[in-house]
C-alpha cells in the first residue's frame, strides 16, 4: 500500500495490494479495498464500504454513510462495489438499510462528478451516471444503461440494459431497455440505436427490437395487449425476452409514448 502519511487510515481496514490512499483521504475500520485502487485526496471510506480492484475514488467522495431514510435503525448493512469503476469528485454513495442490507455497484461504472446514489440501489456492469444524477432508493440500472447528467430518478424505479436517458429527466416510471427516454413527461423516444451499434448490435437485432418496440407504442394497444401480441407473434429470442420479462415485472409501470 502507498499511503499518503497525511491520510487517516484505520489500521484494521483490509488494504489489498498496490493501492494508493492520497492525503487527507480518511478509511474507516470495517473497509476493504481491493488491489489496485487509487484513493483520492480528501475522499472518505466509511464503515462497510467493500470496493473492487483497480478503481478510482477521486477526491471529496463518500463511500458508505448511513442511508438519508428514516426506517434505518443502525442495522448492519454494506455498500458493494465492483472492479475496475470510477467514482468521481464529490458522488455519495449510500450503504443499504434492512430492505437489501446494500448498496451495489457493479464493475466498469462510471459515477461523474456530484451524483448520488441512496440506500439499497443496485447499479449492475457498465453503468454510466451523469454528473449531477439523483438516485433514489432501491433504484436499479441495468448492464450499459446511461442516466445523463442532472436527472432525478424516483425510488423503486428500474432502468432497463442499453436504455438512454436524456439529461435533466424527470425519472418517474420504468425505463424499458434498449430505447431512448426523453421529454417532459419522460417518454419513449426511439430506439437507443446508436448505442446499440456502438456495443456490437447487428442490424437484424436492432431491427427485431425496433419492431417489438413498434407493437408496445404504436399499435395503439394497452400495454397488455401490446404483450400479449409479441408472444404470439414474435419468435422467441434473447431480445423478444427481454422486454416481456421487464414489462410484466414492473412495479410503477412503464414510461408511455409520445403520443399516449
Amino acid at each position: 500500500m502507498n499511503q499518503n502519511q497525511l491520510s487517516n487510515v484505520h489500521p484494521e481496514a483490509k488494504i489489498g495490494e498496490n493501492v494508493t490512499i492520497e492525503a487527507f483521504a480518511t478509511v474507516a475500520k470495517d473497509v476493504e479495498i481491493g488491489d489496485g485502487t487509487w484513493i483520492g485526496p480528501n475522499a472518505v471510506i466509511m464503515d462497510g464500504a467493500r470496493i473492487g480492484k483497480n478503481c478510482k475514488i477521486f477526491p471529496g467522495a463518500v463511500i458508505s454513510a448511513i442511508p438519508q431514510d428514516l426506517k434505518f435503525q443502525g442495522e448492519y448493512t454494506t455498500v458493494e462495489i465492483g472492479d475496475n469503476t470510477t467514482i468521481r469528485e464529490c458522488v455519495t454513495i449510500n450503504k443499504g438499510t434492512s430492505a437489501k442490507n446494500k448498496t451495489t455497484i457493479g464493475n466498469n461504472c462510471l459515477l461523474m462528478a456530484y451524483a448520488h446514489v441512496a440506500h439499497d440501489c443496485i447499479l449492475k456492469n457498465n453503468v454510466i451516471v451523469g454528473n449531477s444524477v439523483n438516485l433514489a432508493g432501491e433504484v436499479e440500472v441495468d448492464d450499459f444503461a446511461i442516466v445523463s447528467a442532472m436527472s432525478g430518478v424516483h425510488q423503486f424505479v428500474r432502468i432497463g440494459k442499453y436504455s438512454f436517458i436524456q439529461g435533466v429527466s424527470k425519472v418517474g416510471k420504468d425505463v424499458p431497455p434498449f430505447v431512448m427516454a426523453g421529454r417532459d413527461p419522460l417518454s419513449y423516444a426511439g430506439l437507443n440505436s446508436v448505442g446499440l451499434r456502438r456495443k456490437g448490435f447487428s442490424n437484424e437485432q436492432i431491427n427485431e427490437i425496433q419492431e417489438i418496440y413498434r407493437v408496445i407504442y404504436q399499435k395503439g394497444l394497452n400495454t397488455t395487449g401490446a404483450i400479449n401480441h409479441i408472444e404470439e407473434n414474435f419468435d422467441d429470442s434473447e431480445f423478444r425476452n427481454e422486454v416481456i420479462d421487464f414489462v410484466k415485472n414492473s412495479q410503477r409501470g412503464i414510461i408511455k409514448g409520445l403520443l399516449d
